[in-house]
């Protein structure tokens, strides 16, 4: 149970639904309601296949260059770490405000890539799919648990501007600090389990 509460609070955190709320807001502020509602859908449509097309093959890949998952687990843990800190101190992408440009499709950019399937959430979706530490059911819960917050985010933006009124500007970004933090520990466990892993490689030089 802890750890399936520990992966929904990471895909949480990385995918970070607030965020991507008041990027959202401010990208269709002009947007018709039917329209905005469109994107919303599609930009998680988007985020969904990336996320789970990484959840299938990304250990391959990782496995096809030679690198230990370990390794990288680590590596996302550094980066988990760093985003936290984004968050805290209020930079990243929630804090972007991207021109507005009829010629692209903002479902794909800003929206589903990198808001949405952020570095960070591609990166839970390889490290908490271990093929080494967890089973095939356990990697479908993790799949299941990657659905559900993005069908939160994806109630989110469909109430976008009734939510985001009643946050406010303030309330908003406090919730996206605190879920800095929360990421933020999350990482350093991530990086200690790592090391740990690592050790017998560095007892062994």
């Amino acid at each position: 149970m802890d750890q399936l509460v520990a992966d929904f609070l990471t895909f949480f955190t990385t995918i970070d639904p607030i965020g991507t709320l008041t990027l959202f807001v401010g990208l269709t502020a002009s947007v018709a309601p039917e329209d905005r509602r469109r994107i919303a859908k599609r930009a998680i449509v988007y985020s969904a296949a990336i996320l789970l097309v990484f959840i299938a093959l990304g250990q391959l890949f990782l496995g096809s260059i030679g690198i230990q998952l370990a390794a990288f687990q680590l590596a996302g843990g550094i980066i988990f770490f760093l985003f936290g800190l984004q968050m805290v101190f209020g930079s990243g992408a929630a804090a972007e405000n991207p021109a507005r440009d009829r010629d692209h499709d903002v479902a794909v950019y800003p929206l589903a890539v990198p808001s949405i399937a952020s570095p960070g959430a591609i990166l839970a979706s390889v490290v908490l799919t271990d093929n080494r530490e967890f089973t095939f059911a356990e990697q479908v819960t993790t799949s299941c648990l990657l659905l559900a917050v993005l069908g939160i985010t994806l109630i989110m933006l469909l109430q976008a501007n009734r939510i985001y009124a009643y946050l406010g500007k303030a309330g908003s970004s406090l919730v996206v600090r605190v879920m800095g933090m929360v990421l933020a520990g999350l990482a350093v466990e991530m990086i200690l389990e790592a090391l740990v892993e690592l050790k017998p490689m560095f007892d062994g030089a």
